[in-house]
């Protein structure tokens, strides 16, 4: 696919209070901001022209800035992932330098107006920059290569450490790449000392440039704390180190180069080397699965396979929750903060209904607190939710949702009332984890009105939502599914009606093989530890202490039931979802609960344990698309890693299973 170049529009702006103009270069691709500007050879070679020109006209300062929304998202991923030697990658990583050099090395005084996004290379040529005005409105700033299987090859991993200094740039560089692609947003990165001044999106550039004039007139004088190059640099990377090895055991290469970079950054500006550590890590399996997951995340989840178009989606002005339990008062205040429409939760008593509407008005509270919400919004959202043990509060709403207990016919009684109170047209979501969506709406008289949101927990956090058709779902509900799981800001996979839906059911396989091996004799340390190498971001027990063991034997019990002869019923997941004890004491496995489990004579080895469990992975996901359960092996790599938090240094789980020669 050929560059989508991104030039670099010069232009000479008078400037109130200076004798000279200034230059003022823009980033612009021709697109809008939904198609935002990256650097490509092509796009690196207009801003090399741009700022040799700029140079020549003598101004009193060169500011880059971008288009409406976006500054720069950094390298053309497209382009980069056809090079195929390692040649071409040395080639690309020097000609960045060379250009943003051009801004580090000026004698006339840089600036950077970071005026929206600023990821990858685009925040890298900020970097290059001498000073820095960002935008309170733009909506993230990232160094996000690490988590890609690359590094910051463009001065990232030198400039930023020696901005901001070591731990700030350690949390940028490798651990919030790590953490499902954690960005930062502009009050953040002024704290850290990225930017030099902060400014409101109203009138930005102007203001930015009467800044920019006050700093080269004098009037402004641009402090920066000194960075400490004491021993303090190397025992933050030892730390660091040790965590990754802790947590990833070395399967995610660019991490441990990152590291390496960063160390080489107390002493100067190692260019070269980051160079050399980019051209390593393009020819690697992991960069080409951490292109492809960023391509399913990036254009996948924003136009799921399968909706209906959106124009049969019904308009939702009201929103009813069955259940006011933990959950179901998360998915209320889901659906307050993004559709601002009244919120009614519903429960079997006053002292649930009361302590489900009291969780949700306490996080509107906190998020006052911390200034993640306005005010006059609060205010809104405070008059917007409601409770009652009355379901007739839910006869105008065009969306009721239910987060009841796990149970078909707890579900199916609620679904029953309902229906007598509801319009005909209204729409009946299920948030159940694993039941039949058909089963639960065969008796009702509109059963095609039921589809399932399946959210995720916690449900302001996790991305993914399953949105579940079952046998007799219409195209209206599941438009409105749609329409409303994109206005909450999930990434959205139709899956078909069967056990479990997708990704409990990929865990449910993929765990049970821990159990198994545990049954079967093998220590539960062993057990726990031979999914190490893949570096996922949890051991089963740590993943069973989140969910609950209660969940995961629940879990286990319905897919057994559903195929008993690929899951089945594990005794020692019974014994410690019974127990009543922790898993884990002091990240340790519970020595009195190991003491409980009963074990067979014939113990695996790690790699035995390891092999199984792919093996499995491999046959149930093949089973699940026979089945047409998702669309493509794409839908299930979606789900896996917005749902699971399956890393991207393994591209999903299919590329993965692929590559080890568990897959076609």
């Amino acid at each position: 696919m050929s560059e989508v170049v991104t030039n670099a529009k010069l232009r000479l702006v008078k400037v109130p209070g200076l004798a000279k103009p200034a230059a003022l270069i823009t980033l612009d691709n021709g697109l809008d901001h939904t198609k935002p500007n990256t650097f490509g050879p092509l796009g690196l070679a207009s801003l090399s022209k741009a700022v040799d020109e700029a140079h020549a006209a003598d101004p009193a300062f060169i500011a880059v800035t971008g288009k409406p929304y976006i500054f720069c998202v950094g390298a053309d991923l497209t382009s980069f992932s056809t090079l195929t030697g390692r040649d071409q990658v040395v080639e690309i990583g020097q000609l960045g330098h060379q250009v943003f050099a051009k801004l580090r090395t000026s004698q006339i005084p840089t600036f950077a107006f970071i005026n929206g996004a600023a990821m990858g290379g685009g925040l890298e040529v900020a970097l290059h920059c001498h000073y820095r005005t960002l935008s309170s409105g733009a909506a993230a700033l990232a160094l996000p290569e690490v988590g890609l299987g690359l590094i910051p090859g463009w001065g990232g991993s030198q400039l930023l450490p020696n901005l901001v200094g070591i731990l700030p740039a350690v949390q940028v560089i490798v651990q919030n790449p790590l953490m499902q692609n954690k960005m930062l947003k502009p009050k953040q990165a002024f704290e850290m000392g990225i930017a030099d001044k902060l400014l409101d999106p109203a009138d930005f550039l102007e203001q930015s440039l009467a800044w920019a004039a006050s700093v080269v007139s004098g009037q402004t004088s641009v402090q920066r704390e000194e960075v400490d190059k004491s021993e303090m640099w190397d025992a933050i990377l030892s730390f660091a180190k040790a965590e990754l090895d802790k947590r990833l055991h070395g399967a995610v290469p660019s991490a441990n180069r990152a590291l390496e970079l960063l160390a080489l950054a107390k002493d100067g500006l190692h260019f070269d080397e980051e160079v050399q550590a980019l051209a390593d890590l393009a020819m690697t399996p992991e960069l080409q699965n951490g292109l492809y997951a960023f391509d399913l995340v990036q254009r996948r989840a924003k136009k799921p396979v399968g909706a209906p178009s959106p124009a049969l989606a019904a308009d939702v002005t009201k929103v009813g929750i069955v259940g006011a339990g933990l959950m179901a008062a998360q998915i209320g205040l889901l659906f307050l903060r993004r559709l601002e429409v009244p919120v009614v939760l519903t429960d079997l008593d006053q002292e649930r209904v009361d302590k489900g509407v009291k969780y949700v008005l306490d996080e509107i509270d906190k998020q006052v607190a911390k200034k993640r919400l306005l005010p006059g919004k609060a205010a809104k959202m405070r008059g917007l939710i409601s409770g009652s043990v009355d379901k007739a509060g839910f006869a105008d709403a065009e969306l009721v949702v239910e987060a009841v207990f796990e149970e078909l016919s707890v579900k199916k009684k609620v679904w029953a009332e309902v229906e007598k109170i509801v319009s005909s047209e209204a729409i009946l979501a299920t948030n159940t984890s694993s039941l039949s969506i058909t089963a639960m709406a065969a008796d009702l008289k509109h059963p095609e009105r039921v589809v399932g949101l399946h959210f995720f927990n916690p449900v302001a956090i996790m991305p993914l939502l399953e949105i579940v058709r079952g046998e007799r779902t219409s195209d209206v509900a599941l438009a409105t599914a749609f329409s409303v799981g994109k206005k909450l800001g999930k990434s959205c996979v139709l899956v078909k009606d069967a056990p479990a839906f997708v990704a409990n059911r990929v865990f449910a396989r993929f765990l049970g093989q821990i159990w198994s091996a545990v049954d079967s004799g093998t220590p539960f340390e062993v057990a726990d530890r031979a999914l190490d190498p893949l570096g996922m971001p949890m051991r089963p027990s740590e993943f069973l202490s989140l969910v609950g063991p209660g969940v995961g034997a629940h879990v286990g019990k319905i897919m057994h039931d559903a195929y008993p002869d690929r899951f089945p019923l594990s005794p020692n997941m019974e014994i410690i979802a019974k127990s009543g004890l922790p898993i884990l004491v002091d990240s340790e496995i519970n020595p009195e609960l190991l003491q409980q489990l009963k074990v067979g004579d014939s113990p695996l080895t790690e790699e035995q344990v390891r092999d199984n469990a792919l093996k499995a992975l491999a046959e149930e996901i093949t089973i699940m698309l026979d089945e047409g359960v998702v669309a493509e092996r794409a839908d299930v790599d979606l789900c896996m890693i917005v749902g699971g938090g399956w890393p991207f240094h393994l591209g999903g789980i299919t590329p993965y299973l692929k590559q080890h020669g568990y897959l076609n």
